[in-house]
């Protein structure tokens, strides 16, 4: 019924690809097989979410998805089955692929009128070597995406491409448009001065054994001003950590605390660097102020593609302002998802919103 609906909301004569986003909740091999049947042939890509925005705002359990005209769009996509082995050549490889199929559609040119999408297996600990690679092959073109989730329950996250939802995967959108568009990423935190050093960490599981000598959840209880035993998702969300590179603070979010009182997070670390203790600033008014720039710039929007963290929803959540949220994600026409993490030109992140603003206006060029 859900992939019924959705093809009935978008098919027209000129509808080129979708890209969706649904709960974890679905049967998925089942829904996959619905979208392919209700869809015809029309390219499908998509992902599992932490959470869904629609465009009533905020929602769970459900599905969302756009269609891209191919008058206005250009869009192919690829899906990369091995995270472990992604080397720069084949990354050059996919990306000169995908890039030359949008050029043949011929709706623009390619420098300046296109961008990526990424979704990767939120699971999967690998982002930041995929995207590290990824990024040298886009060259100039600019990059966002975020990490499949699975409802908050840490159990399996799943891209969608290729007829089938697939784990350790992820799936990249090349998307070349005539419309005007910018890329974004933002947060609402604002750096203190306490910090925590990492005096023991296992890279490769991205957990934290030490903070400041001390076992890494003791010490980060005492940081914020708790018990261990309190520690869950809703103070991760209100008392995150970042580590700063030129003047710009990247937050690492903590996913949980383990049974040796390591913790484990949701982007990488390592032993030596320094994390900044962040506070937060009113949520809502940062992203509304960013937008407001873009829109500026552009006008107002047709469309804005956002991945929004699943920490930021529950901050929001608990603040009670989810009404407020839903309103504001509506009037700026924001379709998306929440995420285990968020990705922008290269960079792996945490507790940002990032995506795309599509203006209505063609580009030049």
């Amino acid at each position: 019924m859900a992939a019924q609906d959705l093809a009935r909301r978008l098919l027209h004569p000129w509808l080129g690809s979708v890209l969706f986003f649904c709960s974890a909740e679905y049967d998925l091999e089942a829904l996959g097989q619905a979208l392919e049947q209700h869809f015809g042939g029309v390219t499908l890509c998509g992902c599992t979410t932490a959470g869904e925005i629609t465009d009533e705002g905020y929602s769970r359990g459900g599905i969302t998805a756009i269609g891209f005209d191919q008058r206005d769009f250009a869009v192919d996509y690829a899906v990369i089955d091995d995270l472990e082995g992604v080397s720069l050549l084949a990354a050059q490889q996919l990306t000169d692929r995908l890039l030359d199929n949008c050029r043949q559609a011929g709706i623009a040119p390619i420098k300046e009128h296109t961008f990526a999408l990424t979704l990767l297996d939120g699971l999967s600990a690998s982002e930041e070597r995929v995207l590290a690679t990824l990024n040298a092959a886009l060259g100039s073109i600019p990059h966002f995406g975020g990490s499949a989730g699975d409802d908050n329950r840490l159990a399996g996250t799943h891209v969608y491409g290729n007829g089938r939802f697939r784990a350790g995967a992820a799936v990249v959108v090349m998307v070349n448009t005539v419309l005007d568009f910018e890329v974004f990423t933002t947060h609402h935190l604002r750096s203190l001065d306490d910090k925590l050093v990492v005096t023991a960490a296992d890279r490769e599981h991205r957990r934290v054994i030490e903070l400041n000598a001390e076992p890494a959840a003791e010490e980060y209880a005492r940081l914020v001003g708790c018990q261990v035993d309190d520690l869950d998702e809703e103070t991760f969300a209100r008392h995150p950590l970042a580590v700063r590179l030129h003047d710009h603070a990247y937050v690492r979010s903590i996913q949980r605390v383990n049974e040796d009182l390591s913790l484990s997070f949701y982007c990488a670390v390592e032993n030596g660097i320094v994390l900044t203790a962040m506070r937060a600033a009113p949520i809502l008014d940062d992203l509304r102020d960013v937008l407001d720039e873009i829109i500026a710039r552009l006008g107002s929007p047709r469309l804005v593609i956002g991945c929004d963290c699943f920490l930021r929803r529950l901050e929001i959540e608990a603040d009670g302002v989810s009404d407020a949220a839903s309103a504001l994600l509506r009037a700026y026409r924001v379709v998306g998802f929440n995420t285990y993490g968020e990705q922008c030109n290269g960079m792996h992140l945490n507790q940002t919103f990032t995506g795309v603003v599509i203006g209505q206006t063609r580009r030049g060029g």
